[in-house]
């Protein structure tokens, strides 16, 4: 029976550990799909999940305003010839009159042509949603989705589409928030380390010494205003010791002068302590935006973008304004369905949008703490003037 039982307790005890290690991968592999390399494989994978859905849903579908656009434009083409027709026969046809009745005719087809083209008419007769709808075509939908950009030059016109939009917004979002947070303070941080480490020149003995100088004078300060303190509160109490010690921190030459330049060579290798100015943060987002100004302004020539509307479309898009008066045309999505899948172009478009946007959460965070640093600066400033006085 002994043996029996020596038998029976490894098999227990090896069948709780494999549990054990089956939670703890589902639980390191849910940490990493939330950590900084994660969320951005996490957000692309999102975003191309969301280009098939839609590609599903919406792909093959007749367009309602493509077709009574179709429909309009062949409707008055048919009044306008039984116009002329009608006129040239009853009676002697004269310039005048048909000028008069065609214009009637004209003016009530640019009113039903600007209905529809509010309504969402491209000009096209891609009546299926062909075009608009490919892979290039979905995937900057949904990439416009979750980042709240919302162009408004496409969007789902069946009811399956509307409900998945919906689903697809409420889950991507804050998926989409979670990457500009995790990935904004990630590139703050390293920004930090390149701005100390080279435009600061940390390294350099020179720099560092008469910032510890700086530094030391600073503590000096407030050690002085400490014992100031202290000793117009117990006046009946100081000795000679305590004017010692007032007088060996405010002796340059005193061991706690030269701790303090120790203690601040220490500090200034601390990333963590450097703020960056807010014109550092305000020329990369004017580079950035003026970068892509340049490289959509070669691609939609043709469609007649100067260097302005190039810059305004990247400064609405980074900013998620999205007003839709300027989106990115045929060449950003491409012809074939090879094309689609592999243009340049288009993948640059949605790159540039996911790490501008990072790169202005990026900004937005040194300038918050450049902003405050300056605040408590000031604070410090009026306290000990107002002491002084």
């Amino acid at each position: 029976m002994e043996r029996r039982r020596s038998i029976r307790k490894p098999n227990r005890r090896y069948r709780r550990p494999w549990l054990k290690k089956c939670k703890e991968y589902i639980r390191n592999f849910i940490a990493f799909m939330f950590s900084n390399v994660g969320i951005i494989g996490l957000v692309i994978g999102y975003t191309i999940a969301g280009s098939f859905i839609f590609q599903f849903l919406e792909r093959g579908k007749q367009i309602e305003v493509h077709v009574n656009a179709i429909g309009n434009r062949s409707f008055y083409a048919q009044r306008l010839w039984n116009l002329t027709m009608d006129l040239n026969y009853n009676v002697k046809l004269h310039e005048k009159d048909y000028r008069a009745a065609v214009a009637g005719e004209l003016i009530k087809f640019q009113k039903n042509f600007v209905n529809l083209t509010r309504k969402g008419y491209d000009g096209s007769d891609d009546v299926a949603g062909e075009k608009s709808w490919s892979f290039a075509g979905a995937f900057l939908f949904s990439l416009t989705v979750i980042t709240t950009i919302g162009y408004g030059n496409i969007w789902p016109r069946t009811p399956d589409g509307k409900i998945a939009s919906i689903v697809y917004a409420i889950i991507g979002m804050p998926l989409f928030l979670l990457y500009l947070s995790n990935i904004g303070d990630v590139m703050a941080r390293s920004f930090k380390w390149i701005y100390a480490n080279l435009c600061l020149c940390r390294w350099c003995p020179g720099v560092a010494k008469r910032r510890a100088e700086r530094r030391m004078r600073r503590d000096q300060q407030m050690h002085a205003e400490s014992a100031s303190e202290a000793g117009s509160r117990n006046s009946s109490s100081i000795g000679s010791a305590d004017v010692n010690i007032a007088m060996n921190v405010l002796s340059p030459a005193g061991s706690t002068a030269s701790d303090g330049m120790t203690n601040y060579t220490d500090e200034s290798y601390d990333v963590q302590n450097v703020t960056v100015p807010i014109t550092v943060c305000l020329m990369i987002m004017v580079g950035y935006i003026c970068g892509g100004a340049i490289l959509f302004c070669q691609w939609e020539y043709d469609s007649g973008w100067t260097f302005l509307d190039a810059s305004y479309f990247c400064f609405i898009s980074l900013s998620t304004i999205g007003f839709g008066d300027f989106v990115p045309g045929d060449k950003i999505y491409g012809q074939g369905k090879i094309e689609e899948i592999l243009e340049l172009k288009f993948v640059f478009c949605s790159m540039y949008l996911m790490l501008g946007m990072a790169l202005i959460a990026m900004c937005f965070n040194l300038m918050q703490e450049e902003v405050i640093n300056k605040i408590r600066t000031t604070i410090r400033t009026i306290k000990y003037i107002f002491r002084c006085r």
